[in-house]
């Protein structure tokens, strides 16, 4: 994978500055043939200067690419590491890599072990019948943060995203009453998708 990363950007380099030589070529092509004058008078056209610094531009991010791709490539987890709480009676259910991810610390509660790409997952059901004044809303949050708010008691409604996290986070899905959701059909989980590697 590493391999196919490295040499991916300098593939789509090539391909770029192929296409960009032709532009300079057919922009050649099609100038003008200008008269003859004194000499010294003759300065490139906007246009060239702007092709020009495009491929400067061009050749910089090409080699900074490269530079991230060989020194920090993304590697894909190994072995699957998914943590899911509820639906209730359930409680949470966790694989068990030789190199755990999470940690569960309390119910709809987790902490985080390891850097990488987590996708959340998970479910939440109101409860219709429910007809206390504390307004419907269930949130996502990320240490003291919240990352999604629920507040459609209508319908049941998915919760969840991609996220970039770090070791020592905490993850915990809050309701604002308990008996606002019906939790023999909510649930929420997270797996680890990749995690950055440096190369020494």
């Amino acid at each position: 994978m590493l391999q196919a990363s490295i040499w991916l950007v300098p593939a789509f380099c090539k391909k770029e500055l192929s296409f960009l030589h032709r532009m300079s070529l057919s922009h050649m092509e099609d100038m003008p043939l200008s008269h003859s004058g004194p000499q010294g008078t003759h300065r490139p056209s906007w246009k060239q200067w702007f092709l020009y610094s495009t491929i400067v531009i061009l050749l910089f991010l090409c080699s900074f690419s490269t530079l991230i791709l060989t020194f920090l490539p993304l590697k894909t987890a190994s072995e699957p590491c998914v943590a899911k709480f509820g639906p209730l009676p359930s409680k949470w259910h966790m694989t068990s890599p030789k190199l755990p991810c999470v940690n569960n610390t309390a119910d709809w509660n987790l902490k985080i072990l390891r850097n990488g790409l987590y996708l959340i997952y998970g479910q939440v059901a109101p409860n219709t019948t429910y007809k206390e004044p504390a307004p419907f809303e269930v949130r996502l949050c990320k240490n003291k943060d919240v990352i999604q708010t629920l507040t459609n008691n209508s319908t049941i409604q998915n919760v969840g995203g991609t996220y970039e996290l770090d070791a020592g986070d905490t993850l915990h899905l809050k309701f604002n009453d308990e008996h606002q959701v019906l939790k023999n059909n909510t649930y929420w989980g997270i797996l680890l998708l990749t995690n950055p590697q440096f190369i020494s």
